[in-house]
């Protein structure tokens, strides 16, 4: 694995706002999808299929508790994130791993190198989360496979006005309680409002060059997990 270009660095003021949260993000995760942020993990690991043999460029990575577990079924995983912060926690809960600072719009690995490119809830905080799909097609071997996992929208317009109910209220209490950085999460608050839903990013991924490309609904389409090839 070699470089391709120098780095460059997403906004700093996102980024300082993940540096601020990486030590309680993951206790986060789990408060604020009361839990269901495992369910999602494990369809995300099933989609994948770790195994012996297999490069794995996880994007986003924040911390690596998703990285590790694919590197448990003996993948060669590279858990790349923009956030120092991050990180710096990820090395120091997995010093086995591989972590690689990183921007999703400017990749710094070389062209055709990993089997599967995956990237959880992390394609909404790109600047440009088309040229991102682009470059994660780029460092994807031909034959090789994006997996994508990222909120949408529920598909049962009384569960869709539910969860709507839950961003806007119950979201917000949390992160107040429990979160170090009330700023980051009313970011990611809006970030899941403002994103597009599950037909329209898989046309988004359709026309970064990806093929074969599919989605299916997690938690009543709360999350949608994409998958694509690379013909």
């Amino acid at each position: 694995m070699t470089s391709r270009a120098t780095l460059k660095k997403m906004p700093t003021e996102v980024a300082g706002m993940f540096d601020e949260v990486a030590a309680r993000y993951d206790i986060m995760n789990d408060l604020m999808t009361i839990g269901q942020v495992r369910v999602w993990r494990e369809a995300v690991t099933v989609a994948i299929n770790a195994q012996p043999g297999l490069r794995v460029l996880d994007l986003a990575a924040g911390t690596g508790t998703s990285s590790a577990a694919y590197a448990a079924k003996g993948a060669d995983v590279v858990a790349c994130d923009f956030s120092q912060g991050m990180i710096a926690e990820g090395r120091r809960r997995y010093p086995d791993l591989t972590f690689v600072e990183g921007d999703a719009m400017d990749l710094p690995f070389e062209d055709e190198y990993f089997d599967v490119a995956t990237i959880s809830y992390g394609l909404r905080n790109v600047n440009d989360p088309q040229k991102a799909l682009e470059e994660m097609r780029r460092v994807t071997k031909p034959g090789g496979r994006l997996v994508i996992a990222e909120f949408s929208t529920p598909t049962w317009p009384p569960f869709r006005s539910l969860y709507n109910f839950y961003l806007n209220t119950a979201l917000p209490a949390l992160s107040q309680g429990f979160s170090s950085d009330n700023a980051a999460y009313d970011y990611l608050i809006e970030s899941i409002r403002a994103w597009p839903a599950q037909e329209e990013l898989a046309r988004n991924i359709q026309a970064a060059g990806w093929r074969q490309v599919g989605y299916r609904n997690l938690s009543g389409g709360i999350v949608a997990l994409h998958r694509a090839t690379r013909v």
